[in-house]
């Protein structure tokens, strides 16, 4: 638990918790999952499997072991469906809002999906949330909110014009958890992240992150697409800053920490030509034999923001956030994870 430590820890193992994980199958979720039943905590969790996977809660399962397991119960519903949402939020304090469909591209190609889901089932979550009295609503925002805008690094309440549907929904969430707050009294926290990466973060499919994705390129001997000139550059965070701070929203004991908005990233700017460096210098430090392809370039693709770097002093200042992990020390330790999911198919 190297993102739990001081004072999250000792407010997790003092007294356990109800909470519930929605995407919990998935990539952010599955760690938030291992994270609280590891601390004690008494979860219930929701997934579709849309994009998640079994593999990553039967992993968490046999990590966790089966008395921890024992105090998580599993819903398998769809966030877009109002009973789902209510009956996963009964009995619970505390929602790590995690589930959605993720991909700029995939938006573009099916906005009324990507609605769906991260429009109404964000909707129904607050719905549900509210009506069972959760005391806090902690969810997954996204940089993309920041479109348009030049300005970096990115700051919270300077947002420019969205630049995909993708967007459009996460903003939506915002606007929405604002009103909830407003009008019914409901604490909300949203948490803009920045290119999260780590384990379990699908290699596979057309929507794909950039860092599994070329991972597994590498591994196969395959050289990595590079989209634009390679100078784009984005604020990678690893997972486990994300799960430090969903865990600091949600516990946070400031009353000036609730209903705000949050950048959750490094506040440092990687290109991702360095990137591609960075993940071959990991390969070959583990396999020194590894026969790596020099990249190849493609069109820039639609709806990216060209650059992204986030300011973190708001997350430091009222929730205490202090990332633990830079792009490299997290691609050291997601690097074994990578390799080992290329070689099972995953």
């Amino acid at each position: 638990m190297a993102a739990v430590t001081g004072a999250i820890e000792a407010q997790l193992t003092s007294r356990p918790r109800r909470w519930l994980v929605t995407g919990s199958a998935g990539f952010i979720g599955s760690h938030l999952l291992e994270t609280l039943l590891r601390a004690g905590q008494h979860v219930t969790s929701l997934d579709n499997f849309a994009t998640g996977h079994r593999a990553n809660l039967d992993e968490v399962r046999s990590l966790v072991g089966e008395a921890a397991w024992a105090r998580h119960r599993f819903v398998e519903g769809d966030i877009a469906d109002p009973e789902a949402c209510a009956s996963a939020c009964e009995g619970v304090e505390l929602v790590l809002h995690q589930a959605a469909l993720g991909s700029v591209p995939r938006s573009l190609k099916d906005p009324l999906t990507t609605h769906r889901a991260n429009a109404t089932g964000f909707l129904n979550m607050l719905v549900a949330a509210r009506d069972a009295g959760v005391l806090r609503f902690v969810y997954a925002a996204s940089s993309s909110t920041y479109g348009d805008s030049p300005t970096l690094p990115k700051v919270e309440d300077k947002i420019g014009r969205p630049l995909s549907p993708y967007a459009v929904t996460k903003y939506v969430n915002e606007l929405y958890a604002d009103v909830f707050s407003r009008c019914y009294g409901m604490q909300t926290i949203g948490l803009r992240y920045f290119n999260v990466f780590g384990a379990r973060q699908d290699p596979q499919g057309a929507y794909a992150a950039v860092i599994p994705r070329w991972v597994a390129a590498m591994l196969q001997g395959e050289p990595c697409v590079i989209n634009g000139d390679g100078e784009t550059s984005r604020d990678f965070c690893f997972v486990a800053n994300a799960v430090q701070a969903n865990l600091r929203a949600a516990l946070a004991e400031n009353p000036e920490a609730a209903n705000q908005i949050y950048n959750i990233a490094v506040g440092d700017r990687t290109t991702l030509k360095e990137l591609h460096d960075v993940l071959a210098a990991a390969l070959k430090k583990r396999d020194a034999s590894l026969h790596l392809q020099p990249p190849t370039f493609a069109d820039f693709r639609a709806g990216d923001i060209r650059h992204s770097l986030a300011d973190i002093g708001k997350a430091r200042r009222l929730l205490g956030y202090a990332p633990t992990h830079d792009v490299r020390a997290g691609v050291d330790e997601a690097v074994e994870w990578y390799v080992q999911s290329s070689r099972a198919g995953r």
